[in-house]
C-alpha cells in the first residue's frame, strides 16, 4: 500500500484501496493538492517540507496559483534543503496542472551537473509512491522528453543551461521562472535570454541560491526586492541561516558550530554559505582584522631548534644574468625567489582537533639570482639549518627546474649530512589551484592556526606585511566560487605572500604525534 493521505492508505499507481469510494480518492487528492505542506507531508512523508521550507513554497505557490507573478529572492544556508524545496513545488504544480497544462523554466549555470541534477531530484519526487498515486488517480505519469523536460500530463518543467553562449532562447515560462544558483548566473544573460521568458505571462519568477558578492545577479535582486518589500509589506525576501536551520535540526547546528570553530566566524564560507552575508566582491583579502589575527608573539629565528619540525615553502621567481647572488633588493621591479620557515606543531597547545597550528619563523629572498645559486642555497637550508620534515616548492614554469633539483638533492641518501630523505613537494599554480590556495590560506588564518613572528624591524618582514595588505581579491560568477587574489601590477609584489601561502599544502600531509628526530 502507499502512504497515509487523509487519515487513509492511497493505492499504489492503477489500484484501488479495499473500501475506498471514488469519491473518497477524489477528496484525499484535493486536500493533497490544495496546498503544498500537505501535499509534502500526504505524498512525501519520509521528504516533508521543514517550517523554514515550507514558508518559502507556500508563499512562491501563492503567487503562481492568484496569478500575483511576484519575484522571489531565496537564499538557504549550505545543506538546508534548498534543491529539495524546489523540486517539491515543481512536483506540487506540475501534478496541480498537468491536465490543464503550464510550463515552468528552472536555469542553472551549468546543464551538467547543475541542471540535470535538478531534473532527477524532481524526477525521483514525482515517482515517489504517493506522488504516483496522485498522478494515476488523474491518469498521469511522469515522463522524460529530450533529455532537459520532465512532463507530467500537459504540464512540464524545462531545465536550461544559462551558460554564456547556450542556446535556451525560445522557452516559455507561465508558471514558473526560477534561477538556480543564481549567484553563478551572469546578469547579463539573464536579463537578456530568460527574464522574457516569464513576460507574456507574468510569471512568477524565484531566484535562488548563495550571495557571494554584491555585484551578482542574486544579490541585485535582494536588494531590488527587498526595496520592493518594504514598500507594500509583502513578504519577497528569504533568508534562512544556520541558526534558523538548527532550531529544528540540532544535529545541523552542531555540525556548522564545529565548523566555525575550525575556520573562524570571518572565513568567506562562513560568512556566504551560513551566515548568507555579502562579500565586497573586490577589494582586500587581509584586511585589518585578518592581519591582527595572523600576527603572532613568537621569536624569530635564523635555524631550526631540536626536538621541532620545519618545513619550506619556496616561491620561484625568474633568473637574470648578472644579478647578485643570495641579495633581496628592496624596491625592485623584479620578482624575488622567496622562502618561508614555518614550525610545524602537531602537538602543542596551538593544535586542536588534530590539526596542526603553523608559526612563520623565518623568511628569506633572491632577487634575480641564478637558480644555481639559490637551489644549492635552499638545499643546505633544509639539511643543514632547519633539518626540514619537508619542501613545498612552486613547480610553475621556471621553478620545475629548481624543484627538479631539490628532489634529486634532498631526496636521495648520503653518507654526510645526516643522509635523511626530506620529501619535496612540487606545487603548481593554476587558476584552479591558485583560487584553492587562497581559500586554504584565509581558512588557516581564520582559524588560529597560522601565525607570523613578531615584528622584529627587519625590512624583509615589514615588506610581507606590506604585501599582504596590497592583496586584492575577487570572486566572479562561476561553479565553485573561483577566487581570484594578487597584488595587482604596478602596487608590488607577492612573492613573499605566495610563499607564505604554500603552507596549506603542508594541511594535506600526516603529522601525527611524534617526537622530532635528526638533531
Amino acid at each position: 500500500m502507499g502512504p497515509v493521505a487523509d487519515g487513509r492508505r492511497v493505492a499504489p499507481a492503477g489500484r484501488r484501496p479495499t473500501g475506498m469510494t471514488g469519491e473518497a480518492l477524489e477528496r484525499g487528492a484535493r486536500r493533497a493538492l490544495g496546498d503544498v505542506g500537505v501535499f509534502s507531508r500526504v505524498a512525501l512523508p519520509e521528504r516533508a517540507l521543514r517550517a523554514y521550507q515550507a514558508g518559502v513554497a507556500r508563499a512562491i505557490v501563492e503567487s503562481v496559483e492568484r496569478g500575483l507573478g511576484r519575484s522571489f529572492a531565496v537564499a538557504f544556508s549550505r545543506q538546508a534543503g534548498k534543491d529539495e524545496t524546489l523540486a517539491q513545488v515543481l512536483a506540487f504544480l506540475l501534478l496541480r496542472h498537468g491536465r490543464r497544462g503550464g510550463s515552468a523554466v528552472i536555469a542553472a549555470p551549468t546543464f551538467r551537473p547543475q541542471a540535470a541534477l535538478s531534473r532527477d531530484r524532481l524526477l525521483a519526487r514525482l515517482r515517489e509512491p504517493g506522488a504516483r498515486a496522485l498522478a494515476a488517480g488523474a491518469g498521469m505519469s511522469a515522463r522524460v522528453r529530450d533529455g532537459y523536460a520532465v512532463e507530467m500530463g500537459r504540464a512540464s518543467a524545462r531545465f536550461l543551461s544559462a551558460a554564456p553562449g547556450a542556446n535556451a532562447r525560445g522557452q516559455t515560462a507561465d508558471l514558473l521562472l526560477v534561477a538556480n544558483e543564481a549567484q553563478d548566473i551572469r546578469a547579463e544573460v539573464w536579463d537578456a535570454v530568460f527574464d522574457p521568458m516569464g513576460v507574456a505571462c507574468n510569471a512568477t519568477t524565484v531566484f535562488m541560491g548563495t550571495v557571494w558578492d554584491r555585484n551578482g545577479l542574486l544579490a541585485r535582486q535582494m536588494q531590488w526586492l527587498g526595496e520592493e518589500e518594504a514598500r507594500d509589506g509583502a513578504r519577497r525576501v528569504w533568508r534562512v541561516d544556520w541558526e534558523a536551520v538548527a532550531a529544528e535540526v540540532p544535529r545541523y547546528g552542531e555540525r556548522v558550530r564545529a565548523r566555525i570553530g575550525q575556520l573562524g566566524i570571518e572565513h568567506p564560507f562562513i560568512q556566504t554559505e551560513y551566515l548568507l552575508r555579502e562579500l565586497d566582491g573586490a577589494g582586500g583579502l587581509f584586511p585589518p582584522g585578518r592581519l591582527a589575527q595572523v600576527q603572532g608573539d613568537h621569536p624569530r629565528r635564523r635555524r631550526g631548534e631540536p626536538g621541532k619540525r620545519y618545513a619550506l615553502l619556496v616561491d620561484v621567481a625568474g633568473e637574470e644574468e648578472g644579478a647578485m647572488p643570495g641579495v633581496w633588493l628592496p624596491g625592485s621591479r623584479r620578482d624575488s625567489t622567496a622562502v618561508t620557515v614555518v614550525e610545524i606543531d602537531a602537538d602543542g597547545e596551538g593544535a586542536e582537533g588534530g590539526l596542526p597550528m603553523y608559526r612563520i619563523v623565518d623568511r628569506m629572498a633572491w632577487t634575480g639570482s641564478r637558480h644555481t645559486q639559490v637551489q644549492a642555497q635552499v638545499a643546505d637550508l633544509a639539511r643543514n639549518v632547519w633539518r626540514a620534515s619537508a619542501v613545498v616548492v612552486d613547480a610553475t614554469g621556471v621553478g620545475a627546474g629548481l624543484a627538479s633539483f631539490l628532489a634529486a638533492a634532498l631526496g636521495e641518501r648520503r653518507g654526510h649530512g645526516g643522509g635523511r630523505v626530506i620529501p619535496v613537494i612540487p606545487f603548481t599554480f593554476t587558476a584552479a589551484s591558485k583560487s584553492a590556495l587562497g581559500w586554504d590560506l584565509v581558512a588557516l588564518i581564520d582559524g588560529g592556526r597560522l601565525k607570523e613572528y613578531a615584528d622584529d624591524g627587519d625590512a624583509l618582514t615589514r615588506e610581507f606585511r606590506a604585501q599582504l595588505g596590497a592583496v586584492e581579491f575577487a570572486t566572479p560568477p562561476g561553479p565553485g566560487h573561483p577566487l581570484r587574489w594578487g597584488v595587482p601590477a604596478g602596487r608590488g609584489h607577492d612573492d613573499l605572500v605566495m610563499s607564505a601561502a604554500l603552507v596549506s599544502v603542508l594541511d594535506g600531509m600526516s603529522w601525527e604525534r611524534r617526537v622530532a628526530v635528526g638533531w
